[in-house]
């Protein structure tokens, strides 16, 4: 096993050194960083660290096991952090000893890639295992957001009601997987890197979305198009989005034709890419 792990990692950063983000060095400094123990050598490790994240088979049984088998051993003050990727934080909270030292910390794969982690504290988690955990992640490079303990957190269950509609698409003959594909590359997916789904939202209108859902919820007979109870109240009280000052951001006081030409800009640098924009023929 300890060999099998030394080579998945080594490997990962071989691939990482072929696209030029590591040099030879660095590679050998990281891997002496890396310390495979087994269970013979569990309990004086175990009984060192600051932070312990947890990464066994996404069964609660397997949890419930691996942080009995941790908690024997951890200082009582050592952070706990579930990197699960479908298990709530009330639930893997009750698991542990000493539960407001515990919260998810949810990596996108690949992990040593991706910058964002998805922190989900439990009902009693203290505020400052939360701070620590972020101030710990930022330190590491990563993007940290904060969500309550919900089924799917924000990546999974945006992603999930995409992919659906997505197959949807496909069985319906709407598009083949190729020109959805392609749309997602060279559209769907550029827009929502330059600007989130919320921003986009407000600078477009709420009542572009508000009316446009509502349309293809009829057209569809599908009523998971209809909008949220959230964007009627809003569009009820005036709050509209950024032309408005108001929406499910505060635009009040910005200068709106500043944030046009930066948000231009995002455009500008993400089409600089060829494959993303290739030149006219």
């Amino acid at each position: 096993l300890r060999e099998a792990v030394l080579a998945e990692i080594s490997s990962n950063l071989r691939l990482l050194a072929g696209l030029g983000l590591l040099y030879d060095a660095q590679q050998a400094a990281i891997l002496k960083r890396v310390r495979v123990v087994g269970h013979a050598q569990a309990a004086e490790a175990l009984a060192r660290p600051d932070v312990l994240f947890e990464g066994v088979t996404e069964t609660l049984d397997a949890k419930r096991d691996a942080f009995e088998r941790a908690c024997k051993h951890l200082r009582p003050d050592a952070i706990i952090a579930s990197t699960t990727s479908s298990m709530l934080a009330d639930t893997l909270a009750e698991m542990v000893t000493h539960p407001g030292r515990f919260l998810n910390a949810h990596f996108l794969n690949p992990a040593y890639l991706i910058p964002l982690v998805e922190v989900s504290p439990s009902k009693k988690t203290d505020e400052k295992t939360y701070q620590a955990m972020k101030t710990l992640l930022e330190a590491a490079g990563k993007v940290v957001v904060r969500c309550a303990p919900s089924p799917g957190f924000i990546v999974p269950r945006l992603q999930a009601a995409a992919m659906n509609e997505a197959a949807r698409l496909v069985e319906e003959g709407v598009a083949t997987p190729e020109d959805i594909d392609r749309a997602v590359r060279a559209g769907f997916g550029p827009r929502y890197t330059a600007m989130g789904l919320c921003e986009f939202i407000d600078y477009g209108g709420l009542d572009i979305l508000y009316y446009a859902s509502r349309s293809m919820a009829k057209a569809l007979d599908a009523p998971r198009y209809d909008p949220p109870a959230l964007i009627k109240k809003l569009m009820e009280e005036g709050k509209r989005g950024a032309r408005e000052g108001e929406g499910l951001y505060d635009w009040r006081g910005r200068d709106l034709a500043a944030y046009q030409k930066d948000l231009l800009g995002r455009f500008v640098a993400l089409f600089r890419d060829p494959d993303l924009l290739p030149p006219p023929r």
